[in-house]
């Protein structure tokens, strides 16, 4: 008897669980669209971050287009890109600075763009996956140039 009632206990908790509805930006994990893709490299990003190739470089197209998937708290170091960059924010929560701007919030369905040769930096928020599209137009610019991390400090406060 003593089992069964155990069992019946964990059965309704399942259920229970499985009923409570979940608000977008609530969830530490973002529902993704594309597979996770390579872990980004420590000395680029703070935290996990995962890149996946959707379109690669060549002649014809002179555009890059890939997948990011930032982990809670992730975010990239300090960069610029020659010819700009356009973000699609496909799910999630997190942030985006210019450097000498305030921090921006980014949610699904935003689109940003980083002006060309402007340093900035983006990520998860603290407590909520982010999942972006990246797309880095004419190429033949040039790609990224990468920089130091951002700081602690400056991803808590925005400043």
């Amino acid at each position: 008897m003593r089992l069964k009632n155990i069992t019946l206990l964990f059965f309704i908790v399942f259920l229970i669980s499985c009923a409570e509805p979940k608000s977008e930006g609530s969830s530490m994990e973002v529902e993704s669209i594309f597979p996770q893709g390579q872990k980004g490299s420590a000395d680029l990003f703070t935290g996990a971050a995962y890149n996946y190739g959707l379109v690669p470089i060549d002649t014809i197209y002179s555009t890059l287009i890939g997948n990011v998937y930032f982990e809670p708290g992730a975010r990239s170091n300090w960069h610029s890109h020659p010819a700009g960059q356009i973000l699609i924010i496909t799910g999630g929560v997190g942030y985006h600075q210019i450097e000498g701007q305030p921090k921006e919030v980014m949610r699904k369905g935003d689109v940003i763009k980083c002006p060309p040769n402007v340093r900035h930096w983006h990520g998860a928020s603290a407590d909520t996956a982010l999942q972006q599209i990246y797309v880095l137009p004419n190429t033949e610019k040039g790609i990224v140039e990468w920089m130091e991390p951002v700081s602690d400090n400056v991803y808590m406060s925005g400043e």
